[in-house]
């Protein structure tokens, strides 16, 4: 009993010993925590002035986007959305009022009023906009351009990966086409893109895109005489020029009497009128995507794809992953009717006949 006793009191007297101890540690730890807690608010106030003396009060961030920056205006008259709605609706009305003569200075109107606009005030400021937020657009066309290239980089249309014109036969494709371009399926027998590739680039699209409307423009015309919705004087494509020299035929929008523009004059003034209207956007294609920026359009792509909101008004290339399979779709069907465009001529001069009669005969035979 004595030895157990002895030994309680043993116990207790090492345990009061180490108590101070066990405190002094906590007390040293809590003092450690809050030095830590203090210094790390030191730190986030720091943080928060260097942010506050980086980006002032007074001068905001520029917004990104062209939708931001754009001028109503500039984007209106430079859509090509304007000239096939309200700019052919509001020509006719005009023509109308002021007689078939104004044709001509009206085909020159869009050109003549963006370039009024440059050399404006009010152009200047628009300028001077784009100008103020050209750094946070550069960086934002070069975010989309990483999103692209990586979006192009999944695709199973590009690269590698790609299908190429001879599937997986033995053949040695030219180096050149390594697949970075849309479209692009090792076909060049003649080495025609070896030197300067961008061009030839350039080149096949414009052409695409044009035969993509001609198609159009050759086909509806025939279905539409041929099937009664409209009379449209001459509704072969190739037979219209000798029309118009040889008879008073008139040339209206979608077969409604009167509804033209230079429609209803001689084959002089519709030339005319054609080299003006392609005159402007042509120079603007040669000097460059810049070229309307004097009038407050800031197009973010390039001069194969512009974009921005007159060539790009559903916001198409937002969708990085979208956008390059587009891409894809359009020169494939660019070339699709590059091709038909030529069996619609060779049509022409062999069965004197039009694209639909053609068809339809095929079918009827």
């Amino acid at each position: 009993m004595l030895s157990r006793g002895l030994v309680s009191t043993s116990r207790a007297s090492v345990a009061r010993a180490r108590a101070p101890a066990r405190q002094q540690r906590a007390t040293t730890s809590r003092r450690a925590s809050i030095v830590r807690r203090t210094a790390a608010r030191a730190t986030n106030d720091d943080d928060k002035a260097s942010s506050s003396q980086d980006v002032p009060d007074d001068e905001p961030t520029p917004a990104v986007g062209d939708t931001d920056v754009n001028s109503a205006l500039g984007d209106v008259i430079s859509s090509p959305l304007f000239y096939v709605t309200f700019g052919v609706a509001g020509g006719v009305g005009l023509v109308r009022a002021l007689g078939e003569n104004a044709s001509f200075l009206l085909s020159a109107a869009p050109v003549v009023l963006l370039t009024v606009i440059s050399k404006t005030s009010f152009g200047e400021s628009l300028m001077k906009n784009i100008d103020d937020q050209r750094p946070a657009l550069v960086a934002e066309k070069a975010r989309r351009e990483n999103e692209r290239a990586r979006a192009r980089e999944r695709s199973s249309l590009y690269g590698a990966r790609r299908v190429k014109f001879l599937g997986d036969a033995e053949y040695e494709y030219p180096a050149h086409l390594d697949g970075s371009l849309c479209g692009d399926a090792g076909f060049d027998p003649l080495g025609l893109g070896k030197d300067d590739l961008p061009r030839m680039r350039e080149l096949e699209l414009l052409h695409a895109r044009w035969a993509m409307l001609g198609i159009v423009g050759v086909a509806v015309p025939e279905l539409l005489e041929r099937y009664g919705v409209a009379d449209l004087g001459e509704p072969v494509w190739w037979k219209v020029g000798a029309a118009k020299m040889n008879s008073d035929v008139s040339l209206d929008y979608f077969g409604l009497q009167g509804f033209h523009i230079a429609g209803g004059s001689g084959i002089a003034i519709i030339a005319a009128c054609q080299v003006v209207l392609m005159g402007g956007p042509e120079y603007a294609r040669y000097v460059g995507i810049d070229s309307l920026e004097p009038v407050g359009v800031y197009l973010p792509g390039d001069k194969d794809y512009p974009g921005g909101a007159p060539f790009d008004p559903f916001k198409i290339s937002d969708d990085a992953d979208e956008f390059e399979k587009q891409k894809v779709m359009e020169i494939k069907h660019g070339r699709l009717a590059m091709i038909a465009m030529l069996g619609v001529a060779a049509q022409a001069f062999v069965t004197r006949a039009g694209p639909i009669e053609n068809l339809a005969s095929v079918f009827s035979g």
